[in-house]
């Protein structure tokens, strides 16, 4: 019997007993180039054939939180952000046809509630993945314009998933993006009026406060004239409307 420790070992070398999480997130950019144009999401497609999507939040689910620790900071914050989006498709795929993520939950409830998300062996929530763990920790606002909650007034869901090694650059890149939706921010020079998503009033801590810092950090994502105008630091802020019908590809009514 000498040799069953041998052989344990290479059954342990092999990776029968598991395989490092891939952080190219090689399955969600499955489901994101197939299913998502101009960062609408084609719900239908995805609920006839959720493979990808199952076979991600699986893969997901079975990170341990020592290797998770184990990874560089950008590596987390792509995999929380991913796993809040994917999570939340989901959701609604679970909900489908729904006009709006507002209404699952039921009256009293809040589908950001729901346990519907695993991370590390336990079921959790979106609202713990961004209020008691992604924000907390990390204090990357940027953030603000990756994570997605199935709503159109949200910033565009990005074709491809978030990658550590490039996660400047598609955090900056999802900023201008989200600033060239005009009905979402815009700066007008007449009236010297920043009109912001209502994400920078109900998350106002995660950004500066002060408006000459607010500017500067609000510049890359503003073309050169707009974010010149804003240096000063004098001009007003209101929030635009919030849309929160679902940012579906089939634009159909729904009987819920």
């Amino acid at each position: 019997m000498k040799w069953l420790p041998c052989c344990l070992l290479l059954i342990g070398l092999s990776g029968v007993r598991g395989f490092a999480f891939d952080l190219t997130h090689a399955r969600f950019a499955a489901v994101l180039t197939q299913h998502v144009r101009d960062g609408m999401v084609n719900y239908a497609a995805i609920n006839a054939a959720p493979g990808d999507l199952d076979a991600y939040l699986k893969e997901t689910a079975g990170v341990a939180e020592k290797e998770f620790q184990s990874w560089s900071r950008t590596d987390q914050i792509a995999f929380l952000v991913n796993l809040y989006n994917a999570a939340t498709i989901r959701l609604i795929v679970d909900n489908y046809p729904v006009t709006s993520i507002r209404r699952i939950g039921g009256f009293f409830g809040s589908p950001w509630g729901i346990e519907c998300v695993s991370l590390f062996g336990k079921k959790t929530t979106l609202n713990y993945v961004e209020h008691e763990f992604l924000r907390p920790k990390y204090k990357e606002p940027r953030v603000h314009f990756a994570l997605v909650c199935a709503a159109k007034s949200c910033p565009p869901l990005r074709g491809e998933p978030y990658v550590g090694s490039k996660l400047e650059m598609q955090l900056v890149e999802q900023g201008k993006l989200f600033f060239s939706q005009e009905q979402k921010n815009r700066f007008d020079p007449v009236l010297d009026t920043l009109v912001l998503s209502p994400i920078f009033n109900w998350y106002e801590g995660d950004f500066p406060r002060d408006p000459r810092a607010l500017a500067g950090f609000l510049s890359p994502f503003f073309p050169k004239a707009e974010a010149d105008a804003l240096c000063d630091g004098t001009f007003r802020i209101r929030y635009s409307s919030y849309d929160w019908s679902l940012n579906d590809q089939a634009g159909r009514d729904s009987k819920r």
